[in-house]
């Protein structure tokens, strides 16, 4: 039997947002997380777009009668598409001038999983007890850290840790990466907005995973976010790659369900 994703979801506002400018996608092929930025209700139209557009998207994603090579360019095409629906909207609608969104989108697919990522949203595996964060932040603060001027710890309680190097923004030079992983039965992923990964730190994620699991996993971390102020909103899916039949329909969830 093929291998397909059982996702859990949640979504929250946080405690300080007026409204939620995260979106998300969940199927048994796909799941994607886009955290929206920018104008007056710029950040929900942004990353509600990216949603929506790799929703579009995924039918043809499982289409077994197209090869790898071609499923793939498809999936990191994707993001131009995106980056282009952006420009065009800013440009009819001067209110979402400057609105921009991350994404996050992981792809089971016959030969294993493939990541494509932009910005600061991210994607974890947790295998034999260990959380690994597979995304790299496309952030200031993240080149800093490569370079050594900075140690996790400062990077961690930086004011200017959330600023990018890359977001999807409309004709913003984006060099969108795909990633390749193999996809091993029971391995399991978190993808986040940086609501969760900004106030936690890798170690109380992967302590709240020891614990829980399912959607107290997700209630747990929410908890946590909250109980520290949670001045983001909150975005987490929470996938395990399983080989028995997984039912439903695909899921838009946050500001792509609106």
């Amino acid at each position: 039997m093929p291998l397909a994703f059982k996702t859990f979801a949640i979504t929250d506002i946080g405690l300080q947002r007026e409204g939620n400018e995260d979106a998300a996608l969940i199927s048994t092929k796909l799941i994607a997380v886009a955290d929206g930025m920018g104008g007056h209700a710029g950040g929900e139209v942004a990353s509600s777009l990216a949603i929506h557009t790799l929703a579009k998207l995924e039918p043809t994603l499982r289409d077994t009668g197209l090869d790898e090579e071609a499923r793939g360019d498809l999936f990191i095409n994707v993001s131009f598409e995106v980056d282009n629906q952006i420009s065009a909207k800013s440009k009819v609608d001067q209110a979402l001038s400057g609105m921009g969104t991350t994404l996050t989108a992981l792809h089971l697919n016959d030969s294993g999983l493939e990541l494509l990522h932009i910005g600061d949203s991210r994607c974890y595996v947790f295998s034999s007890g260990k959380l690994l964060q597979l995304s790299t932040d496309h952030t200031v603060m993240q080149e800093l850290l490569d370079q050594g001027r900075l140690s996790p710890e400062e990077v961690h309680n930086h004011p200017q840790r959330s600023l990018l190097t890359q977001a999807l923004m409309g004709d913003s030079g984006i060099d969108p990466e795909v990633m390749l992983y193999p996809a091993k039965l029971g391995d399991q992923f978190l993808l986040c907005s940086d609501g969760l990964s900004a106030v936690l730190s890798d170690l109380e994620i992967a302590n709240a995973i020891a614990n829980f699991d399912g959607q107290d996993l997700l209630d747990k971390l929410v908890a946590e976010v909250k109980a520290k102020g949670a001045p983001d909103n909150i975005t987490i899916l929470w996938a395990e790659i399983v080989d028995v039949a997984v039912t439903g329909k695909l899921e838009l969830i946050g500001a792509a369900s609106e």
